[in-house]
């Protein structure tokens, strides 16, 4: 357990995190973070801790559940659950929302579970455990949150080096302890990283299980070929237990299967869900995109088949599993294709998953809000953003902006996920960290090591003179997506660093008649760069903001009729760009605004445009 991040440190985390869950947020800054905190914000300790920890991983698994016994439960009890347990690369948050709101459409009392290991929680902690599709209340996450820290206290070993759980351990153990005292009719449960030795694994007897789209991620846990993640994901597999799986390649479908014959798993192939729509109108769903209709297809097969085992009324196949075109080609069973049943399509019509293929309209303005970080989930998000703009009316006759604002962290390549960008044809890039705001406020109390000031100047002096940015900037600490503490230069020096990407890309790509309206002036806006570069006609303004705030102040240009944050900070209009770009959004009949790369992002956004979700 050497290097285990756990709540050991104590008091103050397990305050920290409490606080956090609670909303009763120490201070008046919401902008200023400690260490601490922000580490409760992502998910980038886990991912460095099983990086670090690469001894055997079954004995981790072992450890989960004295964890699991010191709480007061058995992993016997889980069985209670009717758990659904589901993994993949691409698509198993959405999986997992289709199939929540698909059963609690029958009646069902519904709880769900999103690892801390999969993907960082937008606005607060208290989504990863959700009740009937909403997160669990301050209360009820306090309740349960303190009766499980002071049970561990009580049970741990003296002998033992490490008293408390990891952080998402602890959240794991959490969400059983609220799902089997709420009495949830079932669990829907997605696996953190991979599946095999993730610490969702100790459950033993699920009702059934799925697999969504497989590709490369977390290369350095799980291995460096599809193949090699098949094999992890397929560790969810159990004796007797169903599981699914949607058409994959060749060499990790063949991982998948052999892992299913090892355990006498019977494993099936999704029929696409074109198959399902056959002698009915076509399904409409909830989160839009191409490739949610993999995921919802998916779904379907779970949440059928979970009511078929549990001897539900009402579900009815159109005909039975039959040899395919796609089943000889993939030499697996296909599942049962069926018609939906009015519960389902209406279930499926009505499912939300925020921060995913998500669209606010609010006036002028439309957020298209995606958490895309890998290249294929950016590939599908491109093809998403460019299908809603086509399909968008067109409001009055005066120009329509296109926005990008971008950020990435840890260890993705940026400039492959920006070069998937170029196709959109952005009037303008904006880049800046995942940090909501900065602020000057100096509170003693809330544990930052560092504080920003004198943002303002700090903005122009950026846009007057990038080669003394070292000397102009005050320390901010956060914990980035990174697994280590960062200074807020180091996370605008790596925004400066996407603005370069995306400049050289956009001189690349720049030529007469690429875009398919010319640009507000004439050679268009010159962009905002670490160094000078030759301007040419037609290319995409692009600009560095020192926190998502100023980003959207900028954006928005006070048109937004939610986000009306106080007058921008001085030197905000101070570069060129920013300066002509805020009279052409002033002025445009639309404004089109994707926000990408990095669900950090999007939580940051969601939470200045819809601040309810914070409350």
């Amino acid at each position: 357990m050497k290097g285990d991040r756990s709540l050991a440190t104590s008091w103050p985390v397990a305050k920290k995190l409490w606080r956090e869950a609670t909303m009763l947020q120490p201070g008046p800054s919401r902008g200023t973070f400690s260490a601490t905190s922000a580490s409760f914000q992502t998910n980038a300790n886990y991912l460095e801790q099983v990086k670090r920890q690469q001894d055997d991983p079954q004995t981790k698994l072992e450890a989960m559940k004295l964890y699991l016994a010191r709480s007061g439960l058995q992993v016997e009890d889980l069985d209670r659950l009717n758990i659904i347990h589901i993994t993949g690369t691409k698509g198993k948050g959405s999986t997992c929302a289709f199939t929540e709101r698909i059963l609690r459409s029958y009646g069902l009392k519904t709880g769900f579970f999103r690892s801390p290991g999969s993907s960082p929680h937008l606005v607060q902690v208290r989504e990863r455990i959700r009740i009937n599709g909403q997160p669990i209340s301050p209360e009820l996450f306090t309740k349960h949150f303190w009766r499980l820290y002071h049970r561990l206290e009580e049970t741990k070993d003296s002998k033992s080096c490490v008293s408390m759980p990891a952080y998402f351990r602890f959240l794991t153990l959490m969400a059983f302890h609220v799902f089997l005292q709420e009495k949830v009719d079932l669990a829907v449960v997605e696996v953190g990283i991979g599946g095999a030795y993730d610490c969702t694994n100790i459950i033993r007897k699920p009702v059934v299980c799925g697999v969504s789209s497989l590709g490369i991620d977390h290369t350095s846990l799980l291995g460096d070929t599809v193949e090699e993640i098949a094999w992890q994901k397929g560790g969810i597999f159990k004796h007797g237990v169903p599981a699914f799986t949607v058409p994959q390649l060749d060499g990790p479908l063949a991982v998948l299967k052999e892992r299913a014959e090892q355990v006498s798993c019977p494993l099936y192939l999704c029929p696409p869900l074109e198959a399902l729509e056959e002698g009915g109108p076509p399904l409409t769903l909830g989160l839009e995109g191409e490739h949610q209709r993999s995921n919802a297809a998916l779904a379907l097969q779970l949440a059928r088949c979970w009511l078929q085992q549990k001897d539900h009324q009402g579900i009815r196949e159109l005909e039975a599993s039959r040899p395919s075109l796609l089943q000889r080609l993939q030499r697996l069973p296909l599942a049962p294709v069926f018609q939906p049943t009015s519960h389902m399509r209406l279930a499926l019509r009505d499912t939300e998953w925020l921060g995913r293929s998500q669209v606010l309209r609010r006036g002028h303005l439309t957020w298209y809000l995606d958490g895309a970080h890998t290249s294929s989930s950016m590939q599908a998000c491109v093809r998403w953003f460019r299908q809603a703009l086509l399909l968008g009316e067109r409001r009055g006759s005066g120009p329509e902006v296109r926005v990008l604002l971008f950020n990435s962290t840890g260890d993705r390549d940026p400039e492959a996920l920006l070069k998937l960008l170029q196709p959109c044809q952005f009037d303008y890039a904006a880049f800046c960290p995942n940090l909501t705001e900065v602020s000057s406020t100096d509170n003693a109390d809330d544990g930052t090591e560092a504080r920003v000031g004198r943002c303002a100047q700090w903005t122009k002096a950026l846009a007057l003179k990038l080669n003394c940015l070292a000397l102009l900037l005050t320390s901010f600490v956060i914990a980035d997506q990174q697994n280590f503490t960062v200074t807020l230069d180091q996370v605008l020096l790596r925004c400066l660093e996407h603005q370069q990407h995306w400049n050289h890309l956009d001189e690349k790509q720049a030529s007469p008649g690429l875009w398919s309206t010319p640009s507000p002036e004439p050679g268009g806006p010159a962009s905002l760069r670490l160094a000078p570069c030759p301007t040419h006609t037609r290319s995409t303004g692009s600009l560095v903001f020192s926190c998502i705030s100023h980003a959207l102040q900028w954006i928005t240009q006070g048109r937004d009729p939610v986000f009306q944050p106080p007058s921008p900070p001085q030197g905000l209009l101070a570069h060129p760009v920013a300066g002509s770009g805020a009279s052409i959004l002033r002025e445009a009949a639309a404004i089109h605004v994707l926000v990408t790369g990095s669900l950090h992002l999007v939580g940051g956004v969601l939470k200045l445009l819809e601040p309810s979700l914070s409350q």
